[in-house]
This record gives structure tokens, C-alpha cells and sequence, in this order.
């Protein structure tokens, strides 16, 4: 049940607000219809997930468990420092601050003074998960779920894209979630790192971009 509050779209920190660059992807003409984003969504998870969040989410889940305050701050600053955009970097730390706030009404924060300097949102997603003592592999996973499903709703508002079509593409990505768990708790240290120059470009030119819907 833990989990399940933390990955639904209910849960009060304005998520649905950001693209993570897919509206960018939209206007130019990367992303289309529902096999280009299909091939849009599985190359993100692929290159992006399964070697950034999935397995620091691992780390930090497993730093919380121990209250390795060092490790906390290191995995929270490399999240930090592998978002290639001003746009990426904000949210999140926008939505890190939103599940500060919900936490703190809650009463579900850490120990004062535990909190990483500018927590992220992977940071304090792995805090609950832990409190919540949720298996490490279901964290990742709901992870990812909550991400592909933002994903899809951020493409039915964008593109005319029906919700069957979304239910399509759950169906087709759903094996790939879970493929990218097991990939991801592989990884040594020095295999992490994004690997998403399109995603990068995508999210840069959104910056610029004239009309928006979304915040990234």
C-alpha cells in the first residue's frame, strides 16, 4: 500500500506538469503517433532509466537503510549533475520540494538534519520507499511505473492519442519495465550515466519553445 501512494497520480506534487522533453519531441515531429513513441519511450528507459534512477534509486534506498549521510548527499549531487538541462534539473528539484512539503504535512520526513542539501525527487522517492519498507526491487519498479504512465498522459493531452492506444503501449512496455530492473541492479558504479543526447536536445530547445503545455 506504501508503494501505491507513492506512485499515484494523486499523490499531490505536480507531476503532471513536466514532459520531461516529450512535448518538444511532439512539436518537432520526433514523436508522432503511437509507434514512434513507442520506439521514443523504450529508447528513454533503455538508455536513460536503466543507468540513472533505476539503480540510484538501489543506492539510495540502501543509504537511507543505514543512514549513510555521505552517500546520500554523493548519489543525490550525481543525479543532479547528470541532468543535462535547466529544465530537467528543476523538476527534479521541483518535485523534490513537493514531497518535502507533503512529507513534512505527513509527518514523514527523516531525522532533521538527514535530508541531502536541494533533495531530489528520486532522493525523497527512495526515503518513503524505505520508511514505507518497501522491497528495493518494487521501488524501482513502481519507479518506472509511475513514469511511463506520466509519460503516456503527457502524450493524450499532446497527441492525438487515445487512451486505447496508451493501454497499447502499457502492454507492449510493461516486459521492458521490469527487464530494466534487472539490468539495472547489475551496473557497477562505473557503468551509471544517461545515455540520451536526443532526450538533452529535446528538452534544450523546449526552453525556447513558443507554445507549451507543459513545464519541461
Amino acid at each position: 500500500m506504501g508503494l501505491m501512494q507513492l506512485v499515484s497520480p494523486a499523490l499531490p506534487i505536480g507531476a503532471f506538469a513536466w514532459s520531461q522533453g516529450l512535448e518538444s519531441a511532439f512539436e518537432l515531429n520526433w514523436v508522432s503517433d503511437e509507434e514512434s513513441l513507442n520506439a521514443w519511450l523504450s529508447g528513454v528507459l533503455e538508455d536513460g532509466l536503466t543507468s540513472c534512477e533505476l539503480p540510484v534509486l538501489a543506492r539510495l534506498q540502501a543509504a537511507w537503510a543505514v543512514e549513510d549521510h555521505e552517500a546520500l548527499q554523493y548519489w543525490n549531487d550525481w543525479l543532479q549533475a547528470n541532468r543535462e538541462t535547466a529544465e530537467l534539473a528543476e523538476e527534479d528539484l521541483r518535485l523534490g520540494q513537493a514531497l518535502v512539503r507533503l512529507l513534512d504535512d505527513l509527518d514523514l520526513l527523516p531525522v532533521s538534519g538527514w535530508l541531502p542539501q536541494r533533495p531530489t525527487y528520486v532522493t525523497l522517492f527512495a526515503w518513503l520507499a524505505h520508511r514505507r519498507g518497501v522491497a528495493v526491487e518494487d521501488t524501482q519498479l513502481g519507479f518506472a511505473w509511475a513514469w511511463l504512465e506520466n509519460q503516456l498522459a503527457a502524450a493524450c493531452k499532446a497527441l492525438p492519442l487515445g487512451q486505447t492506444a496508451a493501454q497499447r503501449l502499457i502492454e507492449r512496455l510493461r516486459p521492458e519495465l521490469a527487464s530494466a530492473v534487472e539490468v539495472a541492479n547489475r551496473l557497477s558504479d562505473a557503468e551509471l550515466g544517461p545515455v540520451l543526447p536526443g532526450l538533452a536536445l529535446a528538452s534544450a530547445l523546449h526552453e525556447t519553445q513558443y507554445s507549451r503545455l507543459f513545464r519541461s
